[in-house]
């Protein structure tokens, strides 16, 4: 099914040949075939005459902060679901995101002294990429699980049928999303005048509980001596920026959402302020890189094994041809055994090129496996090793590590081993929630930005 593409006057600056369509001409992966095409283009229709989520200004103010990210002067921390599923699109689960990715920040910024940028994986991260198209359950073979946006967790054989609606039903989860967030952010619950607000009880079981306390009674200490000395409160002490990032697995969601704006060039996509590709998806001849490379806004690309140095150096250059400050964000994802062996000659050749690119690690996708009764997990202490090692890499090849990227949540799940509770395998079961792969919980999250903080004022605190 070819939709219908928006025409590309002349003057303006986009690649030649693109639209937001263009990318149906190209051979895709991850994306299964929907049964009905009628409703497939119903749906489509509908997703883009709805109103855009985010705006072209936001996505442009993000990356001008990724640009000094890139330059040495802040800290990306990317944090949140691996898939978000319509279910918990409820204040609790939003709110306990929004509340671990504020107090992570906190304390890289109280630790380091320089900005952090945040960056959820909220408000869109409602599809996720299968290594299988099929799995057998009781016998009978039905399609994977790929997220909330294109099939339904339950193990029968319709319901795993793509199903068009879910685009709107995705669009509609992902705007009551961020109109909370924003509200949230816009009105007073990142007030440091109100530490006791970020607090949630079981973080005082953890060893980092003591620094945690120390560092809280120091903003406030900060906070009263600055208003001391000024007639003004400082709004800016109430409010927060947290911006949207996902996955732009399924491209008619994103692809219906991509639209050129008044007194702007180019076209963007109005449904995350950054998307990203996947492992999978990066073939520089698909249909991912087709659509990606029409698109004024950040974005991510996770490279890992496997991968060909030369061919990620021509998928950068094609992204970003212009070389941009703060659009290209390559996010490292080698897996503690393998990326001593494989990152310090791809920081090389992307430095050999001159590409203005921000540098953060993902430790967790690199890092999971599988326990003797088949759980999925991850282990805190390889996550830390790897976050260790790429600094350490980084110090080495003299780049800055600007940045991590965390499947991580707010509540208080039994997901990953390891931390300082030493949760270990037996205890999985007593809250294991995820549809896809293991998160930190709230305690290990707040636990990893400690020591996120102590590895980056080692390579880089004068």
């Amino acid at each position: 099914m070819i939709l219908k593409e928006e025409s590309v006057a002349p003057e303006v600056a986009n690649p030649k040949d693109w639209s937001p369509a263009s990318w149906q001409n190209y051979p895709i992966k991850q994306l299964p075939e929907y049964p009905d095409q009628q409703e497939l283009e119903a749906a489509y229709e509908e997703l883009r005459s709805l109103p855009p989520l985010i705006t072209s200004w936001e996505v442009e103010a993000l990356k001008n902060k990724l640009a000094d990210v890139a330059a040495g002067n802040g800290f990306l921390l990317q944090g949140g679901d691996c898939a978000e599923t319509f279910a918990d699109c409820k204040s609790p689960k939003i709110v306990n995101l929004l509340k671990v990715l504020l107090q992570m920040s906190f304390i890289l910024i109280h630790e380091t002294g320089v900005p952090v940028v945040r960056i959820g994986r909220i408000a869109g991260q409602y599809a996720k990429p299968r290594s299988s198209d099929y799995e057998i359950v009781d016998g009978e073979k039905i399609m994977n699980y790929r997220g909330d946006l294109i099939n339904s967790f339950k193990p029968d054989a319709e319901a795993r049928k793509p199903n068009p609606n879910r685009l709107i039903e995705g669009y509609k989860n992902a705007s009551l999303t961020l109109n909370f967030l924003r509200a949230l952010a816009d009105e007073g619950f990142a007030d440091l005048h109100h530490p006791e607000y970020w607090e949630l009880d079981f973080m005082k079981q953890n060893k980092y509980y003591k620094e945690y306390e120390t560092m809280v009674n120091s903003i406030q200490k900060a906070v009263s001596f600055m208003e001391s000395i000024t007639p003004n409160q400082f709004n800016t002490l109430q409010k927060i920026n947290v911006y949207t990032s996902h996955e732009a697995l399924n491209l008619y969601y994103d692809s219906a959402q991509t639209r050129k704006v008044p007194r702007r060039e180019g076209f963007y996509n109005l449904s995350s302020h950054m998307v990203w590709l996947g492992n999978r998806t990066r073939d520089i001849d698909g249909a991912h890189v087709e659509y990606f490379r029409g698109i004024r806004n950040p974005i991510g690309i996770k490279v890992g094994p496997p991968f060909e140095v030369d061919e990620t150096l021509r998928l950068i250059e094609k992204l970003n041809p212009v070389h941009e400050a703060g659009k290209i964000v390559l996010i490292s994802r080698f897996g503690v055994n393998k990326v001593q062996e494989q990152l310090p000659e791809f920081i090389q050749a992307v430095k050999r090129e001159g590409f203005p690119v921000v540098w953060i690690c993902d430790p967790m996708h690199g890092n999971t496996f599988s326990t003797d009764n088949d759980v999925k997990t991850r282990n805190f202490d390889d996550i830390i090793t790897e976050l260790r090692q790429t600094f350490a890499i980084h110090r080495d090849q003299g780049t800055y590590l600007g940045g991590a990227h965390l499947e991580l949540t707010g509540d208080n799940v039994t997901e990953c081993v390891g931390g300082a509770k030493g949760l270990h395998e037996g205890e999985l079961h007593r809250n294991y929630e995820t549809y896809c792969d293991p998160r930190l919980n709230y305690e290990q999250s707040l636990e990893m930005a400690f020591l996120l903080a102590k590895e980056w004022k080692q390579s880089y605190k004068q």
